[in-house]
């Protein structure tokens, strides 16, 4: 309910039939399907009539649109200057696009969780949503236009809802889905990413680059503004929905998806068997789970924050043969030749040295979110 307009009724005595009345008046001038909507759509130039979703199903999240601010124009810094202010165990999103490495520190995504950026040539959204833990990269140019994204400030199911700012579609981070306006069914390209520690891309990628604190606005970085989020025995936050038992609901999972199948790899079997080999929708695939990144939603400062690993997902094929990994005294090495290999896919040591294993989409998640979304998920046993 608009605060100025209820100030204006207490000033002017009107009584509370009246109020009633006019917001009845009020959502009759609204779409038909915007009258379901549990928020105020005023303002928004947004195609309500047309969707993939039960509207019901949106709510805010507390905050306006834009009221967390993305990053439009990203500066980047070195990574001897980002040393000063990241923590080598700190958790970065790694991104690498046509051999040009950027690292996002989730200490600055936390706070805008949408930066809009170029990297190799590639229009790109990388994203973070710190209430499923989703950091997922798409590409933004699509029907030949590169689109800029922001901050709803609505959720679905606890997930980010981002918009474009040209159509004022509204987007589902997690699937890259478009659910609302008149982009709805299209789905963005996912980029391959991963969530790494700062040292481990700064080991990697001796050239690459690391995003500025130097946004635009002033936030307290480096801070967890979701203290104790990160805790398998709570429950999550602005989620209505069933709660899947086949897992806690606050536990992480790595997700992988191929031709309509679904795999979730929970983090207490990855953690322990720290390599995975499988299968999901006929395409091979190896898990890596080595140690390295912390939590970013856990300690109030987030260098402080308990170790929770990283993760990579890549396909074990090279050239015209299948890599069998095991890990091996805090490396992973193949069987085959013997060759050391690092949690981002590359060889560090051996006869492969230099080598490049394919990176797939995958995400890490917690069960909750990943199991709203995509319910009939296997669970790797």
């Amino acid at each position: 309910m608009n605060q100025r307009f209820l100030r204006v009724c207490t000033e002017k005595f009107v009584t509370p039939s009246f109020v009633l009345a006019f917001l009845a008046v009020l959502l009759l001038t609204l779409p038909a399907s915007a009258q379901r909507l549990r928020f105020d759509p005023s303002g928004w130039q947004t195609n309500w009539d047309k969707h993939s979703i039960d509207l019901g199903e949106l709510m805010s999240g507390g905050v306006p649109r834009d009221g967390i601010p993305p990053i439009d124009a990203p500066r980047f810094v070195s990574l001897a200057a980002a040393a000063e202010w990241l923590a080598p165990q700190e958790p970065v999103i790694a991104l690498i696009v046509e051999g040009e490495a950027r690292a996002y520190p989730l200490q600055i995504l936390t706070w805008h969780e949408i930066v809009n950026d170029e990297v190799g040539g590639l229009p790109v959204a990388v994203t973070f949503c710190p209430l499923c833990y989703s950091a997922l990269a798409f590409e933004r140019r699509f029907g030949g236009t590169t689109y800029d994204f922001g901050v709803s400030g609505l959720l679905r199911h606890s997930d980010l809802v981002m918009y474009d700012r040209q159509t004022e579609s509204l987007w589902q981070q997690l699937s890259g889905e478009a659910i609302v306006g008149d982009q709805t069914g299209t789905t963005l390209t996912q980029v391959p990413a991963q969530i790494v520690s700062f040292e481990q891309f700064r080991h990697a990628f001796p050239e690459g680059d690391v995003l500025s604190r130097e946004t635009g606005h002033s936030r307290p970085y480096g801070q967890n503004p979701y203290l104790g989020y990160d805790d398998i025995d709570k429950k999550p936050f602005a989620f209505r929905g069933p709660l899947d038992d086949r897992l806690p609901p606050m536990e992480k999972v790595i997700t992988v998806s191929f031709r309509n199948r679904h795999k979730a790899y929970p983090y207490s079997k990855t953690r322990e068997e720290r390599v995975i080999h499988d299968e999901v929708g006929r395409q091979p695939l190896v898990i890596f789970h080595g140690s390295g990144a912390v939590s970013a939603l856990d300690a109030e400062q987030i260098r402080d924050a308990r170790e929770v690993g990283s993760t990579g997902v890549f396909d074990p094929r090279l050239g015209d043969r299948t890599l069998r990994f095991t890990y091996q005294e805090g490396a992973f090495v193949d069987e085959q030749t013997g060759s050391t290999w690092d949690i981002l896919g590359r060889a560090t040591a051996g006869p492969l040295a230099g080598q490049q294993l394919t990176r797939l989409n995958h995400g890490d998640y917690f069960a909750f979110a990943w199991f709203a979304f995509r319910p009939e998920t296997k669970v790797y046993r």
